[in-house]
């Protein structure tokens, strides 16, 4: 969840680590630090809070030095403080830590009854004792951080940098990603090249259980048994330009207004437009024979996959599971011989979903996964990838980003019916067609913005919201319901139309307003029937639906907002922009951190 960054060089680092760790911003984080050796000397600032007050408090007393590193932290144990920001420091090393020690308290209480005095809440602490622990006894640097990482237990990246050595930096990943740049008379360290782009594109990406020992000209990596490793040298396409608003308010904002343009860079991956056909995709498995496919992530991607199983099963007729991985890991799934499991992650670094993957991998079953980031930890560990293409996604509330997926899960569908035999080739150029028509769609979703905007500024004075949907929209509910929650912090939740009266309806009244996903398709006369019992009971609906349904449903609403009349596969996709502005002009209207909403992390890396 936090960020990373770590420059031996031979200019001074700390301007440049700050700058680092602004593009790291978008991962969310709560305080920052950085610390450097002056003349051997470890020196540190810290604050509390967003970037601009650690500049601040550099602007008031410099670091000097030419290595250092940089930390911006999401708390996960001890609150958001300047004293517990990382760095985290001894007179003799310093350390920046993502994902938890396990075994911290333990740890502590050992190294405390040796005589170190710990002065934070933070479990990242103890390994800067424990590093120190073993220096004090006499061992080298690199002996030191050995020893110390080989006691850690959980999911941990880390940049540790020591007294009196300016020309050394150690780095180790285990269930967290770290990356190690190669410069000119410099070296970085960071955890993703999206950090390090401005300074270098030559990246190696450390695998798991790697340590690495940085100087200024190399670096030295040994695999999780200390043996020496090669590992390689790649050179990223991460994009150096610096990342902003554009025109619009907010990162989420110019996000939402991307997508027809990102969308559009995804179905040209996918499609010949040329010939109305899909693009062979070479996957792991004979979809013709595949017993099962188990779709599997975490938030907003899981809603993704929920839409996804619609669509296989509709349009490929083969059985899909969809499970959240925080849950599918521990339940020793029972998964078939052959069988194709689908991970689902924006970052591709979320912690639950990698380790569901390396479960489904030792259960033998083929991997295929719809990432937004082509070098990053799940797709390394896939046997294939779909890539969406929505580039780097800076709002921490996915909205490019998920509509992204769902384009690429609609076109595996199609292309699974195809190899199945259960889409006619007659029919795929129509599908195709309808694929390329999401672009123009979402164009005219996005026209209601401004109508958006007015209805938010009196949803912005509720206290709870449902949404409800049916079929493919139920999953759309359940994701406008998440956005509003958090970005908003209005309590929201989605429900199953049909569910409505087996237990929500009793949560209506004047004050509970009702957001309704329900565009003229097969069960818009059961949705609409379920919305009327929300109105009999004095709820003030919203209606998302395209013209006809308005019309034919009008009576009794409280609003209305409209979509495009679309074809059924494409609709999740086009109906996701009116609950994405939703959530974000309420949000505006509350005056809530809608980039950075509070106590969430982009890429949360860490169980």
């Amino acid at each position: 969840m936090c960020g990373i960054v770590g420059i031996i060089g031979t200019e001074p680092v700390a301007p440049v680590i700050l700058e680092a760790l602004k593009r790291l911003e978008y991962r969310g984080y709560d305080s920052a630090g950085i610390a450097t050796l002056s003349h051997g000397k470890i020196e540190r600032k810290r604050a509390e809070g967003k970037l601009f007050n650690l500049e601040k408090a550099l602007e008031a007393s410099p670091l000097e030095g030419t290595i250092g590193i940089g930390h911006t932290r999401w708390a996960t144990h001890g609150a958001p403080t300047e004293r517990n920001a990382h760095p985290h420091a001894t007179d003799r090393v310093a350390i920046v830590h993502n994902g938890i020690i396990e075994n911290f308290r333990e740890l502590r209480e050992r190294l405390a009854g040796d005589g170190a005095v710990f002065v934070t809440e933070t479990d990242s602490e103890v390994i800067a004792h424990l590093v120190t622990h073993y220096l004090d006894a006499g061992s080298s640097p690199r002996e030191a951080a050995a020893k110390a990482i080989a006691e850690l237990e959980g999911a941990f990246a880390l940049g540790i940098i020591f007294r009196d050595e300016e020309d050394l930096m150690i780095g180790a990943r285990r269930g967290s990603p770290l990356a190690v740049g190669y410069g000119v008379d410099a070296m970085y360290l960071g955890s993703d090249a999206f950090a390090l782009a401005p300074m270098t594109n030559r990246v190696t990406f450390l695998e798991e259980g790697d340590r690495v020992e940085i100087t200024r000209n190399s670096a030295t990596i040994r695999d999780a048994d200390g043996h020496d490793v090669k590992r390689a040298v790649k050179i990223t396409d991460v994009s150096a330009a610096l990342v902003d608003k554009g025109n619009h308010r907010h990162f989420m904002a110019k996000e939402i207004f991307e997508q027809p343009e990102v969308i559009a860079h995804t179905l040209s991956e996918y499609i010949d437009p040329l010939n109305d056909k899909l693009r062979d995709i070479a996957l792991p498995v004979d979809l013709a024979s595949v017993p099962r496919v188990t779709i599997i992530a975490c938030g907003t991607a899981y809603y993704a996959g929920l839409v996804a199983k619609y669509w296989f099963e509709k349009y490929a007729r083969v059985s899909v599971e969809v499970d959240i991985a925080s849950e599918f890991r521990y339940r020793e799934a029972a998964l078939p011989d052959g069988g194709l499991a689908i991970f689902i992650s924006q970052s591709g670094e979320t912690a639950d979903t990698l380790a569901a993957l390396q479960y489904c991998k030792e259960q033998g079953q083929k991997i295929l996964s719809v990432v937004n980031v082509t070098e990053s930890s799940i797709a390394r560990a896939s046997d294939v990838i779909m890539p969406t293409f929505a580039g780097p996604e800076i709002g921490v509330a996915s909205t490019k980003a998920f509509t992204c997926q769902l384009t690429t899960l609609a076109i595996l569908a199609v292309r699974t019916g195809l190899v199945r035999g259960t889409v006619a080739t007659a029919d795929e150029s129509r599908l195709v067609r309808t694929l390329l028509e999401v672009p123009r769609h979402i164009a005219e979703a996005l026209g209601s913005d401004e109508h958006i905007q007015t209805l938010s500024a009196d949803l912005a004075k509720a206290r709870d919201v449902l949404y409800l949907g049916r079929g493919h929209n139920y999953p759309i509910a359940l994701e406008g319901a998440l956005k509003l929650k958090e970005i908003s912090y209005i309590h929201a939740e989605g429900y199953a139309a049909g569910e409505l009266k087996h237990g929500p309806i009793a949560l209506i009244d004047e004050e509970v307003p009702v957001v309704v996903i329900s565009p003229v398709d097969s069960l818009f006369e059961k949705t609409i029937s379920n919305m009327q019992e929300v109105i009999a009971r004095g709820g003030h609906v919203v209606l998302i639906a395209d013209r006809e349904g308005i019309k034919r449903a009008s009576e009794g609403l409280w609003a209305t907002i409209e979509v495009p009349a679309v074809d059924p596969l494409i609709a999740p996709i086009v109906n996701a922009i009116p609950v994405q502005l939703l959530a974000y002009h309420t949000a505006v209207s509350k005056g809530t951190d809608v980039d950075q909403p509070r106590n969430l992390a982009k890429s949360v890396t860490v169980e």
